[in-house]
């Protein structure tokens, strides 16, 4: 095992850098509040596809039977999971090509993965600037596709179970008018059902809004 981690430096070195790729990105869509990919099932998907792409990409490299092989291998996969927005395909599409960029070269894998978690950092800095200045810069974040039952609030200020809440999906201050808007998602009647309960007795909370799919 020890010769073979030597003789292979380069080849795994690619390995880990293509894991950690794909678990920055992760990482990264989380902190800046994409609370749709914090599940183990996209915790792994974001580390492993990478890896698998990559070993892919080295064992189909100059040979085209096996490669033609592999594909049609390949092809017998489906994803059978509806794909709730396009920035979610377009996360699995870059994370296929972190790992073949990492067979190629590990410096284009590392370039595009680092290339990628820059553009969501700004994109979410522009979006936190938009709304100091009572700009929405986007509309509400991966909500198409998805059969939830929504409780939206209005509030006078912030409210901190709320705030903190682990089923919120969107927060939006309006700063001329001073009121707080909170949009929260469940599959689940009782859990929304319950936290209307909840706030409802609350003088800072202006009106309530509970929609089921």
């Amino acid at each position: 095992m020890a010769s073979f981690l030597i003789n292979n430096k380069t080849l795994v070195i690619a390995v880990l850098l293509a894991m950690i790729s794909g678990l920055s990105i992760r990482v990264m869509l989380a902190l800046v509040k994409q609370k749709w990919v914090s599940t183990y099932h996209h915790t792994m998907s974001y580390i492993l596809l990478p890896l698998i792409t990559l070993v892919v990409t080295k064992v189909i490299t100059g040979n085209i039977a096996l490669s033609l092989g592999m594909i049609g291998a390949l092809s017998i996969v489906r994803f059978r999971n509806p794909v709730k927005n396009p920035f979610e395909l377009v996360m699995f599409f870059a994370l296929i090509t972190i790992g073949i960029s990492m067979a190629v070269n590990i410096k284009f894998g590392i370039l595009l993965a680092g290339t990628i978690n820059i553009v969501i950092l700004i994109s979410y800095l522009l979006e936190i600037l938009g709304k100091r200045i009572g700009f929405h810069t986007y509309a509400l974040s991966f909500d198409e596709g998805n059969p939830h039952n929504i409780l939206e609030i209005e509030a006078s200020c912030n409210i901190s179970y709320l705030d903190n809440n682990k089923l919120l999906l969107q927060y939006v201050f309006d700063k001329s008018s001073n009121v707080v808007h909170y949009r929260l998602a469940s599959r689940r009647r009782e859990d929304l059902d319950e936290l209307r309960q909840a706030v409802e007795n609350d003088d800072n909370i202006l009106n309530i809004e509970l929609r089921f799919s």
